[in-house]
């Protein structure tokens, strides 16, 4: 079979994308049709990498007037000019200026406000605790708390160029996808506000392993990811179904057993301890799990919205975003079974995050960096993601304007509550707006962007071109190869099993 795609030469954004052409006018306009590619040193992987850590230091300047002394003097002020991060306050709040060992020492309750432990995850305590030993240990604590955010800056700026270049590699023929990420404004004003972009990285590079047939590397990152963060776990459900259905158990069983032993090499030693001549679970290491179940409806949720209208503090929150979660989970997994064509990752990636994104009882500014490598590779098109950046923005916005409300006292300088109620509301809505694009891309393949070319999954490594063995009753009515009636259409966008490697034939206007 003969393939309609080019793959010669890398997807033109300018040639398919409206507002990336228009956007391009700024640096010349689009690439013409004999333009040569591969030929400068200026590949598209380097320019934004480049680009990437350009965009990082324009975030480092929007924080410049916390740096220079909001952090340290008002309360408000911070907010005002929306240059909070957590990083400066928690080198003292957390121990690292008095060299406090993180899971094993307690932290005093005039340093930390009443919180006894570290409650990060291990490997992002491992982040916190390096950047402290490399902050110089002279100085006022202002100079070692501004110090302390310049270093683990430098390390987050590093982590931002991994995850942009992991995007651009990920869909070999797209890399200029990864431009999506690099200069996604919500990623920039977020990077530094606290340490996601470490974990991000991790799980942008876990995509690239697994796009690259590298299935037990791609769990391994998996893993660590998990170890710094709780949100990449969900990339093993998506990878379940789609396995399922195509019938690929050898290369989930890999990425499983990769995810977990990883997990457990960096939390085994920090999560058993010895008393008694028996093994406990560790305090220390126990508190970012209990701080996440104790923890009450907080920002950015719609289940503060609904906290704040009806004066109930929902104490029965966790259950109740749990159900939802469920649901939510219940609805992606019949997505994948059922499509008429199997799902990409990407997609069913992005669906599963972003459902934990809405339903939790907390939505911090900087959960944003989650979404973004995983939007540009499931929906890589610029309009859509400008108008969800655009809301991310807002809610940016929002949250330190209400802050700034809160802790102005009678001056009351700021956003209220209703304001805020707003801002949460179009930071859901525009989420909501994303998620529905790629649905509808599931559901019509013939809207995706990645497919248009006749591509099947290129991030979907071993499950790229693989038949279905496993489909229930689709939403078009079709079967799939188990258990098929005999007059139902066969699926022939899958590579047979040692029959070659054809790619897909283009989709046609039907599907």
């Amino acid at each position: 079979m003969k393939s309609a795609r080019d793959d010669s030469q890398p997807t033109r954004p300018t040639a398919e994308d409206e507002v990336a052409a228009a956007g391009s006018e700024l640096i010349g306009g689009p690439a013409g049709r004999r333009a040569l590619f591969g030929t400068s040193w200026w590949t598209p992987v380097r320019v934004i990498a480049l680009v990437a850590i350009g965009m990082f230091a324009l975030g480092m300047v929007q924080k410049a007037p916390c740096y220079n002394g909001a952090w340290f003097y008002g309360a408000s002020s911070q907010y005002t000019h929306a240059c909070y991060s957590d990083i400066p306050h928690l080198y003292s709040g957390r121990g690292f200026a008095t060299d406090l060992v993180p899971y094993f020492d307690r932290i005093p309750v005039n340093v930390s406000g009443g919180m006894d432990y570290l409650e990060y995850p291990v490997l992002t305590g491992l982040f916190m605790e390096v950047a402290s030993w490399l902050t110089p240990g002279d100085g006022s604590i202002q100079d070692r708390e501004q110090m302390y955010w310049m270093v683990n800056s430098g390390m987050l700026m590093a982590c931002a160029a991994v995850v942009a270049v992991c995007v651009a590699r990920t869909h070999r023929r797209r890399p200029w996808d990864g431009l999506l990420v690099a200069l996604a404004p919500a990623f920039a004003l977020t990077a530094t506000i606290n340490w996601d972009l470490f974990a991000v990285a991790f799980a942008a590079g876990a995509m690239l392993m697994w796009s690259r047939g590298r299935s037990f590397n791609a769990g391994i990152l998996i893993g660590l990811a998990t170890a710094a963060k709780l949100y990449p776990v969900f990339l093993l459900g998506p990878l379940l179904l789609l396995c399922l259905r195509a019938g690929r158990w050898r290369a989930f069983a890999r990425v499983a057993v990769g995810a977990v032993g990883a997990w457990l090499a960096i939390n085994l030693p920090i999560m058993l301890s010895t008393a008694g001549g028996s093994l406990h679970l560790r305090e220390g290491w126990l508190k970012f799990y209990t701080f996440s179940q104790e923890r009450p409806v907080d920002f950015g949720s719609f289940w503060l919205i609904i906290s704040q209208r009806t004066g109930n503090p929902l104490e029965d929150v966790n259950t109740y975003a749990t159900v939802l979660m469920l649901f939510a989970c219940a609805g992606v997994a019949a997505l994948a079974l059922c499509a008429p064509r199997r799902p990409r990752l990407a997609q069913l990636a992005f669906l599963i995050v972003a459902a934990f994104v809405l339903t939790n009882k907390v939505y911090s500014p900087q959960y944003v960096l989650w979404l973004v490598p995983l939007a540009a590779l499931a929906r890589p098109k610029w309009r859509d993601f400008l108008i969800w950046q655009a809301c991310e923005v807002v809610y940016f916005v929002g949250i330190w304007m209400y802050l700034a409300y809160t802790t102005s006292g009678d001056q009351r300088h700021g956003l209220p509550p209703e304001g805020y109620q707003l801002a949460i509301a179009i930071h859901l809505l525009g989420t909501l707006y994303l998620c529905a694009l790629v649905v509808r891309d599931v559901l019509l393949p013939e809207r995706d962007v990645v497919r248009k070319d006749g591509s099947d999954d290129p991030s979907g490594g071993v499950l790229d071109g693989a038949p279905d063995v496993f489909v229930l009753r689709d939403l078009g009515g079709h079967h799939g190869h188990r258990g098929r009636p005999e007059d139902a259409p066969v699926v022939h966008w899958g590579r047979p099993e040692g029959g070659g490697t054809p790619p897909p034939p283009p989709i046609s206007p039907k599907g």
